[in-house]
């Protein structure tokens, strides 16, 4: 059995293989959700999985009439959910402290890709499903920023809207193991802007924070009703940090280097020609 936890570690659970399988989704609801430039899902047997600690801390948000979106409400982190008849349990890869030992076979809804990243290695693309498969693709409203020419972000439910105007200051690839547990996904893709341009344009009551006490600086935010990652907003912080799948529009910008790749997933290869740190820079 190997374990998974959220980031703030109120929700435990543990899983066993064989997995089935492990795939990158790039599809609109997987990068609101998730906060990052695709979510990175295994499947294991539902018999095959437990909660340790915390399952009555896991709030649900029905993201279509097929399926929910399942989160920690005290820190945001996804965490598995399960077929209908819960004979299969989805479990973000993100979430685990060991290697599952199964690798991504392909990427999936790349018609659906963020505008800001390419996919660089050599996995098998599908533009939704894959064959076999038999689902229906569900299309979401297309959102974009209220003020002309700046750009716009939102939860998955869409209760929480953002916008910023002004060049952003860069977009870094973080690997540490905590934006791995807080976005529950192969790394965070963060988005840094001047805070002067930054506004909030609804649900500002509904974004929800979380300090993880062990860290100076960590922290996160979150939409309280469907746990979607959002920005972490500092009063009198010059800079602030957007996860970037929370983003409606193109920033202008893409992923500049990757940061703490010494603690990289072992279940994700870095493909591209960024310059890696095996830890931050300044």
């Amino acid at each position: 059995m190997m374990r998974g936890s959220c980031l703030c570690g109120d929700v435990a659970f543990e899983v066993s293989g064989p997995f089935a399988g492990m795939t990158h989704c790039h599809c609109s609801m997987c990068r609101k959700f998730h906060g990052s430039a695709f979510a990175t899902y295994t499947r294991a047997a539902g018999e095959n999985f437990r909660w340790l600690a915390g399952e009555s801390s896991v709030a649900s948000y029905a993201s279509s009439e097929a399926g929910a979106r399942r989160f920690c409400t005290r820190c945001g982190s996804a965490v598995p959910f399960f077929a209908g008849d819960g004979a299969a349990a989805f479990v973000p890869a993100g979430n685990l402290e060991e290697d599952p030992e199964v690798r991504p076979q392909a990427h999936i809804f790349v018609g659906s890709k963020a505008p800001w990243y390419e996919i660089t290695d050599a996995l098998e693309c599908f533009e939704a499903y894959p064959p076999g498969i038999d689902a229906t693709e569900i299309e979401r409203e297309t959102r974009t920023a209220e003020t002309p020419g700046a750009v716009g972000g939102s939860c998955l439910c869409g209760a929480v809207a953002f916008e910023f105007e002004g060049t952003p200051l860069r977009m870094v690839n973080c690997h540490c193991s905590r934006c791995r547990r807080a976005r529950s996904a192969a790394h965070a893709s963060n988005l840094f802007i001047d805070a002067a341009g930054f506004r909030w344009l609804r649900g500002e009551e509904r974004v929800k924070a979380y300090k993880l006490p062990a860290a100076a600086r960590f922290a996160v935010a979150f939409c309280e009703i469907c746990g979607s990652e959002l920005p972490r907003v500092i009063p009198g912080a010059e800079r602030i940090n957007i996860p970037a799948g929370s983003l409606d529009d193109d920033p202008g910008v893409t992923p500049t280097l990757h940061i703490h790749v010494g603690s990289k997933a072992p279940w994700f290869e870095i493909s591209d020609q960024l310059p890696a740190y095996d830890e931050g820079v300044a």
